[in-house]
């Protein structure tokens, strides 16, 4: 048994000041005030007075794309790169990641060889055998499928019956849609992977519009396969307030990055959860000129807030929209903690501190100039990270 003292504990109710969190193997044991705690013979770690919060759920991340494929045409070891990954992202307090996995259809103009379906199975394989190797963090897929990746729905389905997807959601990346509805910044997009001209440009708009696509009917037996498994679906960059309903008839319950705000509040009217991104919040946009996050946070119209491609952003979203745009900061906690840990049917397990739930747990000190920092990192009641500053 060890305890951690001289913290504010975030719980889902509240911040708690001079209490004392016990924890016992894997779990949180006892939340008694200081007073009361019996702490003779006990390891303590000091948090400094610092946030003492639950670990970090990251349900939507691309980042492990970058680790293993730090250049579009070199793909490394995929264990070597969940383990590094892994290390990287408990220093960032994200004890609990969803590795967002594409399955797209032939990409002509920004092709990532960790995108093509060999690779994506072999990280999709690798992140599977996580769960029995050692680890320090909880490894989870996300699976995301682009809506014109015919040829890979067996794979999808294979991986689902073998408990491999722990996530789903569907994509339309379509141009003149969705996230790439303004076709002159997509244009603009395409010229950031290589130079073509407007005709080069348009041609291959074209050839995407006109892809073929799964049906709707594939869509919906691919949802309730998931949703009888006990995996959530989720819809992806929603544009229109009337697709919000078709895309709940076929069960799903996460809106992620709605391009607008009008679609946010529609999507939370229904019962929807929202997902944003962080980086958008440290940019202060959209890169694609959707919907702003900080704007949407502060209409109250967001329920989770995940890392998107850069893990640093999480933490330092929650304090930029405490700090920059006086948001409440026990709040913004619930939108990296306990809320996505119940829109993926984990928040029995995992997601806020209370007694006999798994001791996933992070300690955040700031800096004298408000910098945040994760200083210790505890997952299934094991210290797996320590920093001191010197």
């Amino acid at each position: 048994m060890f305890a951690i003292v001289n913290g504010v504990i975030v719980t889902e109710q509240q911040f708690l000041y001079d209490y004392v969190v016990f924890i016992e193997g894997t779990t949180i044991q006892q939340i008694v005030h200081q007073s009361e705690a019996q702490l003779d013979g006990v390891e303590t770690i000091d948090a400094n007075g610092g946030y003492v919060s639950p670990g970090f759920v990251d349900i939507h991340s691309d980042y492990i794309e970058t680790i293993v494929s730090p250049r579009p045409n070199s793909v490394m070891n995929m264990n070597i790169g969940l383990r590094e990954s892994e290390r990287i992202l408990m220093t960032h307090g994200i004890t609990t990641i969803f590795h967002s996995l594409s399955y797209y259809g032939d990409d002509k103009y920004s092709h990532k060889a960790i995108r093509n379906p060999e690779n994506v199975q072999k990280c999709v394989d690798a992140i599977s055998a996580s769960h029995d190797e050692p680890h320090l963090i909880r490894h989870r897929l996300h699976a995301r499928f682009e809506i014109d990746s015919v040829d890979q729905l067996q794979q999808l389905e294979e991986n689902i019956l073998d408990g491999k997807v722990h996530l789903l959601s569907f994509m339309d990346h379509t141009p003149g849609q969705g996230q790439y509805r303004n076709l002159e910044i997509y244009k603009d997009i395409m010229r950031g992977y290589r130079t073509m001209t407007d005709y080069e440009a348009d041609t291959l708009i074209k050839e995407q519009i006109d892809k073929e696509k799964i049906t709707l009917e594939d869509i919906e037996r691919l949802s309730r396969l998931a949703i009888s498994r006990n995996i959530a679906v989720a819809s992806h960059d929603d544009d229109d307030v009337q697709k919000l309903a078709l895309v709940q008839s076929y069960g799903t319950t996460i809106s992620e990055f709605p391009i607008t705000l009008d679609v946010a509040k529609e999507a939370k009217r229904l019962g929807l959860q929202t997902i944003a991104g962080a980086p958008n919040i440290l940019l202060g946009g959209s890169h694609t000129g959707n919907l702003s996050a900080a704007e949407a946070v502060q209409a109250h119209v967001i329920d989770i807030i995940c890392s998107d491609y850069y893990p640093p952003a999480m933490l330092h979203g929650i304090f930029e929209l405490a700090n920059k745009y006086e948001e409440d900061l026990h709040a913004l906690f619930q939108l990296v903690t306990i809320n996505p840990a119940r829109a993926v049917n984990m928040a029995h397990e995992i997601g806020s501190i209370a007694v006999g739930k798994k001791a996933d747990i992070i300690i955040i000190e700031q800096m004298a100039d408000g910098y945040p920092v994760v200083t210790s990192t505890i997952v299934d009641g094991k210290v797996i990270l320590q920093t001191n500053y010197r």
